[in-house]
């Protein structure tokens, strides 16, 4: 029988049985759910892991221009990693997609972008309690430092994320 003991801070598994260290499952895509307040790592269609998320100010409804404090519905895919910016490392989010594009043409108005996952602000204004309990974002998807550390081991390369109301 093997035992694994999985190590967050590295996102590996070590096994008791012998010294051999295997890699922790990766995840291939993300869902957000906004209306539970959840990011869900997942792997072949299932949950990895779950977390607890901050949304923008104005948290109901898809984002649809610039300054709006909404954060995006629909589908994106991670494109790019910043370990250093405003915020504890970041996840770029590919908003905006063609639709969101099309629509804020329609409308005369910029769609925004920069929507990133991010951890609390490098300087906060605020006491941690107000980044742990409220949807203080412009419209990203905030977790706390610690669980953005487990979600960047977890996550690697372009996978796709769904962003549903």
């Amino acid at each position: 029988m093997m035992l694994s003991l999985l190590v967050l801070s590295s996102a590996r598994a070590e096994t008791a049985d012998d010294d051999r260290l295997e890699p922790a499952p990766r995840a291939d895509s993300i869902l957000i759910v906004k209306s539970e307040r959840r990011l869900y790592l997942m792997r072949d269609g299932q949950p990895l892991r779950s977390y607890r998320i901050a949304l923008g100010l104005s948290p109901v409804g898809p984002k649809r221009q610039e300054f709006d404090f909404r954060t995006p519905e629909g589908r994106y895919v991670i494109d790019a990693r910043r370990a250093s910016s405003r915020y504890f490392k970041a996840l770029h989010v590919s908003y905006p997609n063609a639709d969101d594009a099309r629509q804020a043409a329609a409308r005369h108005v910029s769609p925004g972008g920069d929507i990133m996952i991010h951890g609390q602000p490098n300087e906060p204004s605020k006491p941690l309690s107000y980044y742990e309990t409220r949807d203080w974002t412009n419209g990203c998807i905030a977790l706390s430092n610690d669980d953005l550390l487990e979600v960047w081991a977890l996550v690697k390369g372009r996978i796709p994320v769904e962003i549903r109301p």
